[in-house]
Formats: structure tokens, C-alpha cells, sequence
């Protein structure tokens, strides 16, 4: 049997990042950038009021208070968004909104709630320190700045920095583009009558989302019978849009394993000492790589999240490709198959440090996964753990 450790690097080998591309900063949302952004120019792009009120010059309203408030004529009203350029005179002010461009001349904003709010002729309540209320043109950003840094995932912070600085588009690492394929002649879609010895296709559904929690991009779910030519037509048909190609089902040893039939001679069919998931298979075909999982649901999700979760992520750049490892004091004995890497479900409560089995080992006890928020892992030469033992936990929360 290949070790769990050998096909992992395996399959590593075969996901590759995809070159950098542009796109609209809408679309750049949980992508990596693949350059520095630097700064086309400056913000604030000039000087401007932090607060609704009135320009003035800050000496002209140094004695003002609200016993003895000082008078100035309003010469002109700056809502946000005018673009003429003006001049405060000395002796006058400018009543101003939040964000409009500040008149040359003006030292000072007073706000609106230390005056009478007049548009004539305003009673300044407060004097002014110099600079007061005022934004200054590049205090936030200069231009030339790297403001954004290769490797930096794109946050909501990020692209409205982006959209401020008026850029339309980010290089970004792409997304993984993936086909998924699930093969049995006994499957039946959600929402359609089952008729007996059929089942509801459930490993294309759970993978589609585990991809798309990854951040991959899921090109098309695809659900097949056991029948070789219909399985290879529909690979065909969706191969060129895809950087990878995941297929559950018909990889074991029985009769009608239908990818193992459509794929022999170009994918490498192995048995991989792990339980659940011990039938896998891993090669190219037409130029994509393509990793095939077992068919029974807990198997090919588990196999999901040791094979493949990991280099996806890191062929995208994304942060913390892997899952959150810790040691956890087991709550219970437990056995294992002697030779097999085992991951089972648990249920870990990081605040006690405990974890806790969770339901059967078997690889169809899909409700128990479902309820999971962890999945332990007991290496090939443990055989039994007792209470009290300390086990290595991969947080799946």
C-alpha cells in the first residue's frame, strides 16, 4: 500500500497555481493579489472638512465664545462634490459640508454646532486652533505608496481602498477551476423518486461546497451511470474548461468501476493505507490532472480534506492552506487498524482541550460527519488508545 504521507505529495505534484490575471475589483473578492498595489495617487486627494461648519481663518475667531461670539459675513457655500477652486478672505468664512474641498486661505473648520448655523451671517461661539477639523491632502495615502502587498488576500477593507484609489482592477491569483464527477447507476437526484436499490447523489453536492469553502471555483457537478462511454462523453464535454478534474465512485475492486474502466492507463489506481478511504487514484487526462475518491460519501470527503484542501489553497495563495492541527486529551479508549492511518470523527471542545470520538468508524456514517467539528488522527502503528491519551485533532469549525 502507498502511505498516506506518499500520495499526498503526489497528488500535490499535480495542482498547479495558474498565472495571474486582472479583474474587476468586484470579482476580486477572497482572491490573493499577485502584485503590489501601489497608489496612483494621493487620499484625501486635497484638503478638506472633517465636520459640517465653516471655513475661516482660525485668528479671526481666536476670541470667540459663546458670551461674546464673533460675526463673519458667509461669502460662499461649499457643498461636497463642488470642484471650483475659492479663496477665503480674511474677515469672512465659508459655510462647508463633510468632505468638501477646503478654500484656499482657510486655516481652520468651525462646527456647525459652535455657531447659529446661519447662511448670511454666522456667529462663531468657539474659537478655532489652528488646523482644527481639517483633512490634509495625502495624510491617509501618497501617491507612489505600496498600499496593498503581493501574497495580501482581498478583504471588503481592501477593495474599497482599491475602488478609492480609482483603480477598476487588481491582478490576482485566479481560482482553482474544478470539475466534479460523481459515477454510479444507482444515483438519483435530489428532489426525484427513488425507485428501489437507488440513492441520492450526495458526494458531487458536499464536494462542490467543500471546493467552494476552499475557494475554488466548482466549473460543473457532474452525475453519471456506470456506463464508460457515457462517463468519458461527459468528461469530454467539461475537460476544457477545468484545472482539475475530482471523481467519486468507481475506483474499487468490484465489477462496473466504471472510472477505473474509462481511465486505466492514464490515472494511477493505488491503495493508500488510511481508513476511511483506502481506493484511490491520481494521473492527467487530456493535459488536467484529475484525482479519483471513493464512492461512499465519508470516504470521499475525508479524502477531500487530506488530499486535496491543502494544495488547492496554496495554489491559490490563500493563507493557512491547511487545517488547524492541535493535540487534544482523548476522553475515551479507542482502537484502530493496526497499518492504516485512521481519521475518525470527533467532537472537540477546545476550551477543556478534550476531544471525543463521534459516531462509527465506517465509511458510510455520513450524519455523524455532518455533525462533526473535528476529525482525529491515529497514526499506522497505533492500534489502541487509551482514556486519557493525547491524539493529534485536525479542527474542521
Amino acid at each position: 500500500m502507498r502511505t498516506v504521507d506518499e500520495h499526498q505529495r503526489v497528488v500535490t505534484a499535480l495542482i498547479k497555481a495558474r498565472p495571474p490575471v486582472r479583474v474587476g475589483i468586484a470579482d476580486a473578492l477572497g482572491l490573493v493579489l499577485a502584485e503590489d498595489v501601489v497608489a496612483p495617487l494621493s487620499l484625501p486627494g486635497f484638503d478638506n472638512s472633517a465636520m459640517d461648519g465653516y471655513a475661516v481663518m482660525a485668528d479671526d475667531v481666536a476670541s470667540a465664545s459663546p458670551d461674546s461670539p464673533v460675526k463673519l459675513p458667509v461669502a460662499e457655500d461649499i457643498p461636497a462634490g463642488r470642484t471650483d477652486v475659492l479663496t477665503l478672505k480674511a474677515g469672512t468664512a465659508h459655510r462647508i459640508m463633510t468632505g468638501a474641498m477646503l478654500p484656499s486661505g482657510a486655516t481652520a473648520v468651525v462646527p456647525v454646532e459652535a455657531t447659529n448655523a446661519a447662511t448670511d451671517t454666522v456667529e462663531i461661539r468657539a474659537a478655532a486652533k489652528q488646523a482644527q477639523h481639517i483633512r490634509r491632502a495625502g495624510e491617509d495615502v501618497t501617491a507612489g505608496t505600496a498600499v496593498l502587498r503581493a501574497g495580501q488576500i482581498v478583504t471588503p477593507a481592501a477593495l474599497g481602498l482599491a475602488a478609492a484609489l480609482g483603480l477598476a482592477e487588481l491582478t490576482v491569483i485566479p481560482r482553482q477551476r474544478v470539475l466534479v464527477m460523481s459515477t454510479g447507476t444507482e444515483l438519483v437526484a435530489p428532489g426525484t423518486p427513488l425507485a428501489p436499490g437507488q440513492i441520492y447523489e450526495s458526494n458531487a453536492v458536499m464536494l462542490a461546497a467543500a471546493l467552494r469553502d476552499a475557494g475554488a471555483e466548482v466549473v460543473a457537478s457532474v452525475m453519471t451511470g456506470d456506463d464508460v462511454d457515457s462517463f468519458r462523453a461527459a468528461l469530454a464535454a467539461h475537460t476544457g474548461d477545468a484545472d482539475l478534474i475530482i471523481t467519486t465512485g468507481g475506483v474499487s475492486a468490484g465489477a462496473y468501476e466504471v472510472v477505473k474502466d474509462a481511465l486505466a492507463g492514464g490515472v494511477e489506481f493505488v491503495k493508500v493505507a488510511m481508513q476511511p478511504g483506502m481506493p484511490q487514484g491520481c494521473g492527467v487526462v487530456d493535459g488536467v490532472p484529475i484525482v479519483t475518491l471513493p464512492g461512499n460519501p465519508v470516504s470521499a470527503l475525508v479524502s477531500f480534506e487530506v488530499f486535496l484542501r491543502t494544495p488547492l489553497r496554496a495554489a491559490m495563495g490563500l493563507p493557512d492552506p491547511e487545517r488547524p492541527r492541535r493535540t487534544a486529551v482523548l476522553t475515551e479508549d479507542l482502537t484502530s487498524p493496526r497499518g492504516k492511518r485512521q481519521f475518525r470523527r470527533g467532537v472537540l471542545d477546545a476550551d477543556a482541550g478534550t476531544v471525543t470520538s463521534y459516531g462509527p468508524p465506517a465509511s458510510h456514517h455520513l450524519r455523524w460527519l455532518a455533525s462533526a467539528n473535528c476529525l482525529l488522527e491515529i497514526p499506522e502503528d497505533v492500534d489502541a488508545l487509551s482514556a486519557g491519551s493525547p491524539v493529534q485533532v485536525w479542527d474542521l469549525a
